[in-house]
């Protein structure tokens, strides 16, 4: 079957055939924690910029990355990264999100099991807050990854590529690219795997934990009524 070849090739610490795509915006102080925590472990580090003027692309580089210039927006920028991709395995990851130590042992097993292929593995989503509200929130993430099977794309996202094709990719919308995208894969084909996406919180402290999880509800509810993604953007900020 190829599997126990597979398996020789990742237990001797060999780069995983994995294509990291990430698209990033202005996201230069991000890079040294995102890259910097997979860097010589995938076979390639994809990174489609929507724009920036801060130095992103030339720091992206710096980490060996393939640094691709696209059209602003992350549907559109996700698409086009999983487009020029080479491995099999496609691991979606934010700029601003660092996948922590272990999280390779992780990858590397859900990758030798051969049903993985039909499934769209997450990680644990944690914040770089020491606050209770950070807790909370990470509490109520993780139940509505059980309970609705709606992981977001700060969690990251690793699937093989004839998944990611059989359900569609991602669509080039301006928001809520990440929901969309884990609907059509289904919650039956999503599994948390055991090892943590720690996400900035910066966000959450400019705004307010209560005040932005309030919004983002609302934008969730109002997209799966119906409302267009291109109307909900102002609102999200």
């Amino acid at each position: 079957m190829g599997t126990s070849q597979e398996q020789m090739r990742l237990t001797e610490n060999s780069r995983l055939p994995i294509s990291v795509v990430m698209p990033t915006l202005n996201a230069r102080r991000a890079l040294n924690g995102s890259l910097g925590g997979i860097l010589g472990m995938v076979r390639e580090i994809v990174v489609i910029d929507g724009g920036s003027t801060d130095g992103t692309q030339d720091i992206a580089a710096a980490f060996g990355a393939r640094v691709l210039a696209g059209e602003k927006g992350r549907g559109q920028q996700l698409a086009d990264g999983a487009a020029v991709a080479m491995g099999d395995w496609l691991l979606f990851l934010h700029a601003d999100t660092r996948l922590q130590p272990g999280w390779e042992d992780v990858a590397a097993a859900f990758i030798r099991v051969p049903e993985s292929k039909r499934k769209a593995g997450y990680f644990r989503f944690h914040l770089d807050d020491t606050i209770d509200s950070a807790r909370r929130l990470e509490r109520i993430v993780g139940w509505r990854c059980r309970q609705l099977g709606l992981p977001y794309g700060d969690q990251g996202l690793l699937l093989h590529r004839s998944l990611y094709e059989q359900v569609g990719g991602f669509r080039r919308m301006p928001l809520m690219e990440d929901v969309d995208f884990v609907r059509r894969i289904g919650r039956r084909r999503l599994e948390m795997l055991e090892a943590v996406a720690l996400t900035s919180a910066a966000r959450y402290r400019r705004d307010g934990y209560w005040r932005r999880s309030a919004r983002n509800l609302c934008l969730l509810s109002l997209f799966l009524a119906g409302v267009p993604p291109r109307l909900l953007v102002r609102a999200y900020g």
